[in-house]
This record gives structure tokens, sequence and C-alpha cells, in this order.
């Protein structure tokens, strides 16, 4: 299982509906024979956890998943843009309820924090070195 991470370009708030997008990622997954197991996000950035069919590369994934949303997104605001790159989490069976959980609450998480702390603080959980000139563009 895979927790995936992106965020739209610059971080604008351009999702109007977020859980709507999820809505649409469980259907373009489908599609794509991707196992969605959680969706969630804010205004201004998406979490996933997926499972991938054998035959099929993250990064495949990724690029399927953000550019098929990526279009959808744009008949509804002509300006809509992820950002370039994207973030992966390898999770494990024992962790599952933990990050779906995690996924669920992002609207009381994101009361608190913002999308660039929640992420940095993922990335140090993670034990992942990182030069923060270049993580968050």
């Amino acid at each position: 299982m895979l927790h995936c991470v992106f965020s739209t370009k610059d971080r604008a708030n351009l999702i109007g509906d977020p859980e709507r997008l999820w809505q649409y990622v469980g259907g373009v997954a489908r599609q794509k024979q991707i196992l969605l197991l959680a969706a969630g996000g804010t205004a201004n950035h998406l979490h996933l956890l997926i499972s991938l069919p054998p035959t099929m590369t993250l990064a495949k994934a990724v690029q399927e998943l953000k550019g098929n949303t990526s279009r959808w997104l744009n008949q509804m605001t002509s300006r809509f843009a992820w950002q370039e790159g994207y973030s992966a989490f390898s999770v494990s069976q024992s962790q599952r309820k933990a990050v779906v959980d995690y996924i669920d609450r992002q609207a009381e998480h994101h009361a608190r924090w913002s999308f660039e702390q929640e992420f940095l603080t993922l990335l140090k959980k993670s034990d992942i070195a990182y030069d923060p000139r270049y993580v968050l563009g």
C-alpha cells in the first residue's frame, strides 16, 4: 500500500469540492485497476491510500490519477494544475487503519496545520532527508 500526497500548483486553493474530487478519483482508480483504499484532502492537496496491480509502476499510477483529475478539474476552472511532483510513503498492513483514519480526518487536521507543516512532518516521521529549498518549491 502507498500513501500518496500531492498538492495543487503553488498550493493554491483550486479544489472547490474536495469530496466530489475524491469520488472522481475513485472512478479513475477503478477504471485503471488501482485499488483506492482512502482519499482525502482539502482545497489545495490530495491524500490517497492505494494498492497497485502487479504490472503497474507507482509513477504510471500517479500519472494516470493526476492527469485524469487535472483534465476533469480544468473543466470546472480553466486554471487548475497539480504540482509537478508527488510523494509516496509505503504503508504496512499493520498501519493501514491509522493511515486511513489520518486521511479521513484531513479537514480537522488542517484546522490547526497548514499543508506545508503537515508535509514536512510526514517527511520527518519517515526519516526522509530533504532540502527545504527544494521540497515545497
